[in-house]
């Protein structure tokens, strides 16, 4: 399927669902203190089959196209824990997840299943913002000795900081879908106006001033 397509596809799923929120006028706070219209939250894709098989085929897809050696699969703790299981089992690939860091009781693991050093492997995520906390389950993958390929995740915001970011730790991401797909079908599906179209825009631009 055309990449635009899956795009915009995925985009009118999370919108549908409601894992997308979109208040330009009533903005959220995140957890870095960030003013943002916007608010996603993947794992309410998980409540809806025909959402849940559309995304882990075309995660599945995207991986059979930019990284057809992958020999696992490890999710990111702990969005992208369902969705890593999910894809590795369509491409029937052995699977682990991995903590921000090591547990503090038990075995004291980081990283959840079996992982054989040399093993090459992709990792699945649910979101990517900055992208820093995804590449920490990264840095703990190849401290195991893994051969990581890249990175698939549902949705990025698209921030010039996280495409720094992941050229500094030279991990490929593969998205399926994007912020601009998302307020193309928003706006097609009458989520929001055309105002509420130029302040969204402005955010994605300069999103740790926006609303100050």
């Amino acid at each position: 399927m055309n990449p635009t397509t899956i795009k915009r596809e995925v985009a009118r799923h999370l919108l549908t669902v409601q894992a997308v929120r979109l208040r330009p006028d009533q903005p959220f706070t995140w957890s870095s203190g960030w003013q943002s219209p916007i608010y996603c939250d993947n794992r309410i894709t998980l409540s809806y089959p025909d959402v849940r098989t559309y995304i882990k085929q075309a995660l599945a897809d995207a991986i059979r196209q930019h990284f057809p050696s992958a020999e696992a699969i490890a999710g990111v703790a702990t969005a992208g824990i369902p969705q890593g299981a999910l894809v590795a089992d369509v491409l029937e690939l052995p699977y682990c997840y991995v903590r921000p860091e090591p547990k503090k009781h038990g075995m004291g693991n980081q990283i959840e299943g079996r992982l054989e050093a040399g093993t090459r492997v992709v990792v699945i995520e649910d979101l990517i913002s900055t992208g820093g906390s995804s590449l920490k389950v990264v840095d703990a993958l190849r401290a195991a000795g893994a051969q990581v390929l890249g990175m698939a995740a549902i949705f990025t915001y698209g921030f010039p900081l996280a495409t720094q970011n992941f050229a500094d730790k030279n991990v490929s991401l593969v998205c399926l879908s994007d912020y601009e797909a998302l307020l193309t079908e928003a706006q097609s599906l009458d989520y929001i106006s055309a105002d509420a179209m130029t302040s969204l825009a402005a955010w994605r631009e300069n999103p740790a001033e926006w609303g100050r």
